[in-house]
Protein backbone atom coordinates (compact mmCIF):
# COMPACT_ATOMS: atom_id res chain seq x y z
CA UNK A 1 0.00 0.00 0.00
CA UNK A 2 1.33 3.43 -0.92
CA UNK A 3 1.97 6.04 1.71
CA UNK A 4 -0.90 8.14 0.34
CA UNK A 5 -3.34 5.25 0.46
CA UNK A 6 -2.18 4.35 3.96
CA UNK A 7 -2.74 7.93 5.14
CA UNK A 8 -6.25 7.98 3.72
CA UNK A 9 -7.07 4.67 5.33
CA UNK A 10 -5.57 5.70 8.65
CA UNK A 11 -6.17 9.43 9.21
CA UNK A 12 -4.53 10.99 12.26
CA UNK A 13 -6.75 11.12 15.31
CA UNK A 14 -8.78 14.31 15.64
CA UNK A 15 -7.94 16.26 18.79
CA UNK A 16 -11.02 17.99 20.15
CA UNK A 17 -10.50 21.04 22.36
CA UNK A 18 -13.00 21.89 25.04
CA UNK A 19 -15.54 24.60 24.27
CA UNK A 20 -16.34 24.91 27.95
CA UNK A 21 -14.51 25.92 31.08
CA UNK A 22 -13.44 23.08 33.30
CA UNK A 23 -14.36 23.48 36.94
CA UNK A 24 -10.64 23.70 37.78
CA UNK A 25 -10.08 26.56 35.34
CA UNK A 26 -13.27 28.33 36.44
CA UNK A 27 -12.09 28.17 40.05
CA UNK A 28 -8.69 29.60 39.09
CA UNK A 29 -10.31 32.43 37.14
CA UNK A 30 -12.84 33.15 39.89
CA UNK A 31 -10.10 33.31 42.51
CA UNK A 32 -8.00 35.67 40.40
CA UNK A 33 -10.97 37.91 39.54
CA UNK A 34 -11.94 38.16 43.21
CA UNK A 35 -8.39 38.89 44.39
CA UNK A 36 -7.88 41.52 41.67
CA UNK A 37 -11.24 43.24 41.58
CA UNK A 38 -13.26 42.07 44.59
CA UNK A 39 -15.96 40.77 42.24
CA UNK A 40 -17.54 37.55 43.47
CA UNK A 41 -17.79 34.82 40.84
CA UNK A 42 -19.84 31.90 42.24
CA UNK A 43 -20.22 28.64 40.24
CA UNK A 44 -23.67 29.77 39.07
CA UNK A 45 -21.86 32.33 36.88
CA UNK A 46 -19.75 29.77 34.99
CA UNK A 47 -21.85 29.98 31.81
CA UNK A 48 -21.82 33.78 31.96
CA UNK A 49 -18.02 33.79 32.33
CA UNK A 50 -17.65 31.44 29.36
CA UNK A 51 -19.75 33.71 27.20
CA UNK A 52 -17.82 36.83 28.14
CA UNK A 53 -14.39 35.25 27.64
CA UNK A 54 -14.93 33.63 24.23
CA UNK A 55 -13.89 36.84 22.49
CA UNK A 56 -10.70 36.99 24.57
CA UNK A 57 -9.83 33.38 23.72
CA UNK A 58 -10.11 34.22 20.03
CA UNK A 59 -8.30 37.56 20.39
CA UNK A 60 -5.32 35.75 21.96
CA UNK A 61 -5.16 33.38 18.99
CA UNK A 62 -6.12 30.38 21.11
CA UNK A 63 -8.57 27.59 20.35
CA UNK A 64 -9.99 26.64 23.74
CA UNK A 65 -10.56 27.73 27.30
CA UNK A 66 -7.97 25.14 28.33
CA UNK A 67 -5.32 26.92 26.25
CA UNK A 68 -6.46 30.35 27.45
CA UNK A 69 -6.19 29.41 31.12
CA UNK A 70 -2.83 27.72 30.56
CA UNK A 71 -1.66 30.94 28.87
CA UNK A 72 -2.88 33.02 31.82
CA UNK A 73 -1.71 30.94 34.75
CA UNK A 74 1.13 28.77 33.45
CA UNK A 75 2.86 31.05 30.93
CA UNK A 76 2.68 34.50 32.56
CA UNK A 77 -0.10 35.65 30.26
CA UNK A 78 -1.74 37.68 33.01
CA UNK A 79 0.97 40.32 32.73
CA UNK A 80 -0.52 41.33 29.37
CA UNK A 81 -4.06 39.99 29.59
CA UNK A 82 -5.27 41.03 33.05
CA UNK A 83 -6.76 44.38 31.95
CA UNK A 84 -8.67 42.73 29.09
CA UNK A 85 -9.82 39.87 31.31
CA UNK A 86 -11.21 42.26 33.91
CA UNK A 87 -12.82 44.41 31.19
CA UNK A 88 -14.62 41.30 29.96
CA UNK A 89 -16.07 40.32 33.33
CA UNK A 90 -17.10 43.70 34.75
CA UNK A 91 -20.77 44.68 34.58
CA UNK A 92 -21.29 48.20 33.29
CA UNK A 93 -24.96 49.02 33.53
CA UNK A 94 -25.47 52.76 33.84
CA UNK A 95 -28.07 55.40 33.10
CA UNK A 96 -28.35 59.17 33.23
CA UNK A 97 -30.14 60.24 36.41
CA UNK A 98 -30.08 56.68 37.73
CA UNK A 99 -31.53 56.65 41.26
CA UNK A 100 -32.61 60.29 40.88
CA UNK A 101 -33.22 60.87 44.61
CA UNK A 102 -29.46 61.14 45.08
CA UNK A 103 -29.19 63.96 42.58
CA UNK A 104 -32.17 65.72 44.11
CA UNK A 105 -30.54 65.42 47.54
CA UNK A 106 -27.35 66.87 46.12
CA UNK A 107 -29.27 69.78 44.62
CA UNK A 108 -31.44 70.46 47.69
CA UNK A 109 -29.00 69.77 50.53
CA UNK A 110 -25.34 69.10 49.69
CA UNK A 111 -24.77 72.01 47.32
CA UNK A 112 -26.67 74.61 49.40
CA UNK A 113 -24.65 73.47 52.43
CA UNK A 114 -21.38 74.19 50.69
CA UNK A 115 -22.62 77.41 49.08
CA UNK A 116 -23.81 78.74 52.45
CA UNK A 117 -20.49 77.76 54.02
CA UNK A 118 -18.66 79.91 51.49
CA UNK A 119 -17.01 77.02 49.64
CA UNK A 120 -16.36 78.23 46.11
CA UNK A 121 -14.72 75.16 44.59
CA UNK A 122 -15.93 71.57 44.91
CA UNK A 123 -14.10 68.31 44.26
CA UNK A 124 -16.47 65.49 43.39
CA UNK A 125 -15.59 61.85 42.72
CA UNK A 126 -17.62 59.32 40.73
CA UNK A 127 -15.71 56.22 41.82
CA UNK A 128 -17.42 53.63 39.59
CA UNK A 129 -18.33 55.78 36.63
CA UNK A 130 -18.83 53.08 33.97
CA UNK A 131 -19.49 54.72 30.57
CA UNK A 132 -19.84 58.18 32.08
CA UNK A 133 -23.56 58.74 32.64
CA UNK A 134 -23.07 59.37 36.37
CA UNK A 135 -20.31 62.02 36.22
CA UNK A 136 -22.03 63.84 33.36
CA UNK A 137 -25.28 63.81 35.33
CA UNK A 138 -23.39 65.28 38.30
CA UNK A 139 -22.09 68.03 36.03
CA UNK A 140 -25.65 68.77 34.88
CA UNK A 141 -26.73 69.08 38.51
CA UNK A 142 -23.86 71.49 39.21
CA UNK A 143 -24.82 73.67 36.25
CA UNK A 144 -28.48 73.57 37.26
CA UNK A 145 -27.58 74.69 40.78
CA UNK A 146 -25.57 77.57 39.32
CA UNK A 147 -28.81 78.99 37.92
CA UNK A 148 -29.87 79.74 41.51
CA UNK A 149 -27.16 82.40 41.53
CA UNK A 150 -24.82 80.38 43.74
CA UNK A 151 -22.31 79.28 41.15
CA UNK A 152 -19.36 77.26 42.42
CA UNK A 153 -16.33 76.13 40.50
CA UNK A 154 -16.07 72.36 40.40
CA UNK A 155 -14.06 69.46 39.05
CA UNK A 156 -15.28 65.89 38.77
CA UNK A 157 -12.96 62.89 38.92
CA UNK A 158 -14.49 59.83 37.27
CA UNK A 159 -12.79 56.47 37.73
CA UNK A 160 -13.49 52.87 36.85
CA UNK A 161 -11.70 49.55 36.71
CA UNK A 162 -12.55 48.96 33.05
CA UNK A 163 -10.42 50.70 30.43
CA UNK A 164 -13.01 49.90 27.78
CA UNK A 165 -15.82 51.85 29.44
CA UNK A 166 -13.48 54.73 30.27
CA UNK A 167 -12.62 55.08 26.57
CA UNK A 168 -16.34 55.26 25.79
CA UNK A 169 -16.96 57.77 28.59
CA UNK A 170 -14.27 60.15 27.36
CA UNK A 171 -16.01 60.53 24.00
CA UNK A 172 -19.27 61.64 25.63
CA UNK A 173 -21.21 60.01 22.79
CA UNK A 174 -24.36 58.03 23.61
CA UNK A 175 -27.39 56.51 21.88
CA UNK A 176 -30.13 59.12 21.79
CA UNK A 177 -32.56 57.08 23.85
CA UNK A 178 -30.08 56.85 26.72
CA UNK A 179 -30.62 60.58 27.37
CA UNK A 180 -34.40 60.21 27.79
CA UNK A 181 -34.18 60.44 31.64
CA UNK A 182 -32.51 63.86 31.38
CA UNK A 183 -35.02 66.70 31.86
CA UNK A 184 -35.82 68.44 28.53
CA UNK A 185 -34.40 71.79 29.65
CA UNK A 186 -31.08 70.14 30.50
CA UNK A 187 -31.05 68.14 27.25
CA UNK A 188 -31.44 71.41 25.37
CA UNK A 189 -28.51 72.98 27.24
CA UNK A 190 -26.06 70.12 27.58
CA UNK A 191 -26.67 67.64 24.75
CA UNK A 192 -25.55 68.24 21.17
CA UNK A 193 -27.53 66.77 18.29
CA UNK A 194 -25.72 65.35 15.22
CA UNK A 195 -25.81 67.24 11.93
CA UNK A 196 -26.72 63.96 10.26
CA UNK A 197 -30.24 63.38 11.58
CA UNK A 198 -30.09 59.69 10.63
CA UNK A 199 -27.47 59.07 13.30
CA UNK A 200 -29.16 57.83 16.46
CA UNK A 201 -26.61 59.32 18.81
CA UNK A 202 -25.87 62.53 20.70
CA UNK A 203 -22.87 64.02 22.45
CA UNK A 204 -22.42 65.73 25.80
CA UNK A 205 -21.57 69.42 25.44
CA UNK A 206 -17.85 70.31 25.70
CA UNK A 207 -18.65 72.60 28.64
CA UNK A 208 -19.51 69.53 30.72
CA UNK A 209 -16.86 67.25 29.25
CA UNK A 210 -14.20 69.76 30.28
CA UNK A 211 -15.30 69.42 33.91
CA UNK A 212 -14.75 65.65 34.06
CA UNK A 213 -11.39 63.89 34.25
CA UNK A 214 -11.36 60.14 33.65
CA UNK A 215 -8.81 57.71 35.08
CA UNK A 216 -8.49 54.00 35.79
CA UNK A 217 -8.65 53.06 39.46
CA UNK A 218 -9.08 49.71 41.19
CA UNK A 219 -11.15 49.92 44.38
CA UNK A 220 -9.20 46.88 45.62
CA UNK A 221 -6.01 48.97 45.86
CA UNK A 222 -4.72 49.65 49.37
CA UNK A 223 -4.97 53.40 48.81
CA UNK A 224 -6.68 55.69 46.31
CA UNK A 225 -4.35 58.27 44.71
CA UNK A 226 -7.02 60.90 44.01
CA UNK A 227 -5.23 63.99 45.29
CA UNK A 228 -6.92 66.43 47.66
CA UNK A 229 -9.87 65.22 49.70
CA UNK A 230 -13.32 65.27 48.15
CA UNK A 231 -16.45 67.20 49.10
CA UNK A 232 -18.76 64.61 47.53
CA UNK A 233 -18.19 60.96 46.60
CA UNK A 234 -20.50 58.70 44.62
CA UNK A 235 -19.91 54.93 44.92
CA UNK A 236 -23.11 53.38 43.68
CA UNK A 237 -24.08 49.90 42.56
CA UNK A 238 -20.60 48.43 42.75
CA UNK A 239 -20.52 47.37 46.40
CA UNK A 240 -23.16 44.73 45.63
CA UNK A 241 -20.49 42.72 43.78
CA UNK A 242 -18.28 42.54 46.90
CA UNK A 243 -18.56 40.46 50.04
CA UNK A 244 -19.21 42.26 53.34
CA UNK A 245 -15.56 42.55 54.51
CA UNK A 246 -14.55 43.96 51.11
CA UNK A 247 -17.44 46.43 51.18
CA UNK A 248 -16.27 47.74 54.53
CA UNK A 249 -12.66 48.07 53.35
CA UNK A 250 -13.71 49.99 50.25
CA UNK A 251 -16.02 52.32 52.17
CA UNK A 252 -13.31 52.92 54.78
CA UNK A 253 -10.84 53.94 52.06
CA UNK A 254 -13.43 56.18 50.44
CA UNK A 255 -14.02 57.88 53.79
CA UNK A 256 -10.28 58.58 54.00
CA UNK A 257 -10.66 60.54 50.75
CA UNK A 258 -13.67 62.53 51.99
CA UNK A 259 -13.49 65.83 53.83
CA UNK A 260 -15.13 66.06 57.28
CA UNK A 261 -18.79 66.88 56.67
CA UNK A 262 -18.51 65.57 53.12
CA UNK A 263 -21.31 63.60 51.46
CA UNK A 264 -21.14 59.94 50.40
CA UNK A 265 -23.77 58.39 48.12
CA UNK A 266 -24.10 54.61 47.73
CA UNK A 267 -26.59 52.57 45.70
CA UNK A 268 -30.17 52.09 46.86
CA UNK A 269 -29.63 48.33 47.07
CA UNK A 270 -26.48 48.76 49.19
CA UNK A 271 -25.96 49.28 52.90
CA UNK A 272 -23.33 50.40 55.40
CA UNK A 273 -25.21 48.93 58.35
CA UNK A 274 -23.06 47.32 61.00
CA UNK A 275 -19.81 48.73 59.62
CA UNK A 276 -17.29 50.64 61.68
CA UNK A 277 -17.11 53.78 59.56
CA UNK A 278 -16.75 57.50 60.41
CA UNK A 279 -20.06 58.42 58.80
CA UNK A 280 -23.65 59.09 59.79
CA UNK A 281 -26.71 58.50 57.64
CA UNK A 282 -28.59 61.66 56.65
CA UNK A 283 -30.99 60.25 54.04
CA UNK A 284 -31.69 56.96 52.30
CA UNK A 285 -28.22 55.65 51.25
CA UNK A 286 -26.75 59.12 51.82
CA UNK A 287 -24.07 59.65 54.49
CA UNK A 288 -21.91 62.46 55.88
CA UNK A 289 -18.45 62.05 57.27
CA UNK A 290 -18.10 62.84 60.95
Amino acid sequence: MSNTAFAKANPPPVVYTSDHLSRRDFDRLARYIFDYSGIKMPPTKMTMLEGRLRRRVKACGLSSFDEYCAFLFDHDGLEHESIYLIDAVTTNKTDFYREPNHFQHMLDHALPHYANAGVNRLRIWSSACSTGAEPYTIAMVMETFAKTGKRMDYQILATDLSTEVLDMARTGIYPSDQLVPVPPEQRARFVMQPRDKTRNEVRIHPKLRSRVSFARLNLMDARYPVGDKMHIIFCRNVLIYFDKPTQEKVLSRLCECLLPGGFLYIGHSESAAGMNLPITQVANTVFRKL
